[in-house]
């Protein structure tokens, strides 16, 4: 199916994707998207002079499938004398893992590998019905603009090639090549949040609200990432804020003074530049983090969330990470 080839370079072009004779990891788990991208990545490998690497983690959750998959994508790097490493997670509890862990384990191992070999990127398989689905996810959390702008196509040093196609024309390209691909059972349970948005949300809006739901969150997304780049920008010109090991300090009238968005956004890189604890913190707190800023009461008010701790002197706001 050249067309979806032709979707994907169009992408790439777009985003600036890659360069000739990149050298990209490909995490693959078996599954058809990653399928999908190894096999699109490979077949444009000569024309772009890339190097691939896959890299595999099998987390051991799901029994003798767990092994299989691992079986098929070692067999699939033999096939076409790609390399291959993974990662065999040992001593996981099911019932304590959650989308989170995995998904830093996956992301380190990535990261690792690509140091290891040099590599440019580290090429992952999120489609178009994932767009949608994070959107949801993020809204249903009370994420702001930046959570409404959901995946990127790039993000330093990870690429998402498949973020403008949806899975039925994975499915489709893949059958058209006769390629096998592996089913994880666990996708279509509602065990995390994530599948209960694929498996129960998204076919509820779809049937009562809008057939083209998907296309409108992917829309949405894309609105979204454009409008926060530009805040992102204006934001990082700015220098109110007063960055040291893990405390931010910086005085409420100047924060005050700026528009609310770019307020908001030299908060959250401040943050973000002490520790990645974003993943706690929603538009909610970050309303309540406002209110002791932009509080004109005399007294020391202090606050915490998560990880966070916050105290206000007078004119002075300090942000610190605390151990809970």
């Amino acid at each position: 199916m050249p067309n979806l080839t032709k979707k994907i370079q169009n992408l790439a072009h777009q985003n600036n994707l890659w360069q000739k004779g990149d050298k990209i990891i490909i995490g693959i788990s078996g599954g058809a998207d990653s399928v999908c991208l190894f096999r699109i990545l490979l077949s444009l490998a000569p024309k772009h002079n890339f190097s691939l690497h896959l890299a595999h983690v099998n987390y051991g959750l799901r029994g003798s499938d767990s092994q299989q998959d691992e079986k098929f994508v070692r067999k699939l790097a033999q096939k076409y004398s790609i390399p291959i490493d993974v990662l065999e997670v040992a001593d996981l509890n099911p019932k304590k893992i959650n989308e989170n862990a995995l998904r830093q384990i996956r992301y380190d191992f990535f990261e690792k590998i690509r140091q290891k070999t040099g590599f440019d990127s580290i090429a992952v398989a999120h489609n178009q019905n994932d767009q949608a689905e994070t959107v949801l996810l993020h809204l249903l959390r009370g994420s702001g603009l930046g959570g409404l702008a959901a995946m990127q196509a790039k993000n330093q040093k990870i690429i998402r090639p498949l973020l403008n196609v949806s899975r039925d024309e994975i499915i489709s390209h893949l059958k058209s090549h006769k390629q096998k691909f592996r089913t994880d059972k666990t996708n279509f349970q509602p065990i995390f949040q994530r599948n209960k948005i694929r498996l129960r949300l998204i076919p509820y809006l779809k049937k009562n609200f809008n057939p083209q739901i998907e296309t409108a969150l992917v829309n949405l997304a894309e609105t979204s990432a454009q409008n926060f780049t530009f805040i992102q920008e204006v934001a990082q010109k700015e220098n109110f804020i007063q960055t040291q090991k893990n405390q931010i300090v910086f005085s409420s009238k100047k924060f005050r003074q700026k528009p609310r968005a770019i307020a908001r956004q030299c908060l959250r890189q401040a943050i973000g530049s002490i520790d990645n604890i974003f993943f706690e913190l929603n538009l909610n707190h970050f309303k309540e983090i406002e209110k002791i800023i932009q509080s004109s009461k005399n007294k020391t008010q202090k606050g915490r969330f998560g990880a966070l701790k916050i105290e206000k002197k007078g004119d002075i706001v300090i942000l610190s990470l605390s151990k809970k």
